[in-house]
């Protein structure tokens, strides 16, 4: 029997080791079954966990049990003497387990020879979690057994909150890594090749050379006019390769101020300069292991080039105000909208950092050499914000599709992106009108220079393309009736008749 002061002392080195909060049950188990093991000569115990959206008991963590008896003892609700003390939350005292028909020996690990077993509830906001349970050497003395029952109660009282914290965490840190996995899953389908829009010939080989480049580790310049895609296609070549469950850390080198472009890419020291306080890791870092895209690359200034290079030609990297060089694990791929060749001849882009970014060039053709995809574009765009705005947009009146097909796109796929997006907020029924596109594109169906004035279309080119694309809208309800499209559109025929003539429109298109 245990003394009292003994009992204190085991159940301090207890609260003490569940207090450290162990990374696992099992780790927390073993070392309190070692203290009760070397404290008060428990040579057998058993720790029980309810398994998650399920009525059974297994066994978590135990003392002079082997793996394979282990692997027997699971226990559901109401089955043998654990799977009661589960059920009823209150603890259970064997004096004799070879003499009560109740005890299962499901682990088939006990001799027949005369034993003493207890078994408590864990419990944790009035809800049991496990049992715990130990062997005794059997005792005629029912005074010590009950005290050995209550002092088991104490101690899984003090491991319920610490049991409950572990599994919690644990099932929070699953959680997050199942959420971190779809969410990587998710980010490569929307970045891989099939999410980029275009079956043009250009665009086929653009799809060829990110399969071919995909998997190696080489340099990649992307180049192309503003809003051509080139961070989509540098994304589908990095979720397209091997280093896809890494890190792509992006950099706009054009958007960050020169003077801390460097502490951006490569980090700085404590005290490297004012406002630095703090050590800070770069970019190359951050990526260490995955892809760093520069996005502007013609935008760094000349010693940042120089630093770049070295990095591109050794793969190590010197925080700002360090001397200390460590080595990286990252793949560059590199995008401008510049001449490169001519900033090399007006000595402001570095030759040798240009031939070791151009080891393998994409290069992305201009929306207005991909006539064939402007629809295929415009299609995507559309689906895409009315999803998002809520609205039953159906199709693109003919007027609309000719303005748009005339229209130069000088600010690529990224413009005819905001432009569909404007139609949509501003569509009144489910069919986006020439009026719902924005003023740079009123121009007319056949021509884009002529009639624009210095900020936009003319007043008479805007209010003449409105009341054709309305005037059409009637003519192809009403199968090219113009006496009928007049009671629509509350007008005379005679009206309609001068107005159709005026505008060039052919009824008998619609018929």
């Amino acid at each position: 029997m245990i003394q009292r002061e003994k009992e204190l002392d085991i159940l301090y080195q207890i609260s003490q080791a569940a207090a450290t909060r162990p990374h696992t049950v099992h780790e927390l188990m073993a070392e309190v079954l070692d203290i009760m093991e070397s404290e008060m000569g428990v040579s057998r115990g058993t720790l029980t966990l309810l398994k998650p959206d399920t009525d059974t008991f297994v066994i978590e963590a135990s003392r002079g049990l082997t793996d394979a008896e282990e692997q027997l003892g699971q226990y559901k609700l109401g089955e043998g003497i654990t799977g009661r003390v589960a059920q009823t939350g209150r603890s259970a005292l064997i004096p004799d387990i070879s003499k009560d028909p109740r005890f299962l020996n499901l682990t088939q690990s006990r001799a027949d020879k005369p034993t003493a077993f207890i078994c408590v509830p864990i419990v944790h906001q009035k809800q049991v979690i496990g049992t715990m349970s130990i062997d005794l050497t059997l005792t005629s003395d029912e005074a010590a057994l009950q005290r050995y029952q209550r002092f088991l109660e104490l101690v899984a009282n003090i491991l319920a909150e610490a049991v409950a914290g572990i599994r919690e965490a644990i099932e929070e840190r699953t959680s997050l890594i199942s959420e971190n996995e779809r969410l990587r899953r998710q980010l490569g389908d929307r970045y891989r090749m099939h999410n980029i829009i275009g079956n043009c010939g250009s665009m086929r080989s653009v799809y060829e050379q990110i399969v071919q480049v995909a998997d190696s580790t080489a340099t990649v310049l992307i180049r192309g006019e503003s809003g051509t895609g080139k961070e989509l296609v540098a994304r589908a070549v990095h979720y397209g390769g091997e280093r896809r469950n890494n890190a792509f850390i992006s950099v706009n080198c054009a958007a960050l101020p020169e003077n801390l472009i460097e502490s951006e890419l490569f980090g700085h020291e404590k005290g490297a300069f004012t406002g630095a306080t703090q050590q800070r890791k770069g970019r190359f870092e951050m990526a260490n292991g995955g892809t760093l895209f520069l996005d502007e690359i013609g935008d760094i200034s000349p010693a940042v080039q120089v630093r770049l290079l070295r990095v591109l030609q050794e793969r190590t990297i010197e925080r700002v105000g360090s001397c200390e060089s460590f080595p990286v694990n990252v793949r560059v791929l590199a995008a401008t909208s510049r001449n490169l060749e001519k900033e090399m001849a007006a000595g402001t882009f570095r030759e040798d950092l240009y031939y070791r970014l151009n080891i393998f060039p994409i290069i992305l053709p201009p929306l207005r050499e991909r006539r064939s995809d402007l629809m295929l574009l415009t299609d995507h765009f559309l689906q895409k914000y009315s999803e998002r705005y809520s609205k039953n947009i159906k199709r693109i009146s003919t007027s609309a599709i000719n303005m748009m097909m005339a229209y130069h796109w000088p600010g690529n796929v990224r413009e005819l992106e905001n432009c569909v997006e404007r139609a949509v907020l501003t569509a009144a029924d489910e069919v986006i009108h020439g009026y719902n596109l924005p003023p740079s594109l009123q121009t007319g169906e056949e021509t884009h220079t002529s009639i624009l004035s210095a900020d936009g279309a003319d007043l008479m080119t805007l209010v003449e393309s409105y009341e054709k694309e309305i005037i059409i809208d009637a003519l192809k309800k009403y199968r090219g009736n113009a006496a009928a499209s007049a009671r629509h559109l509350n007008t005379t025929q005679r009206i309609i008749n001068y107005r159709i003539k005026k505008l060039g429109i052919q009824p008998e298109n619609y018929k």
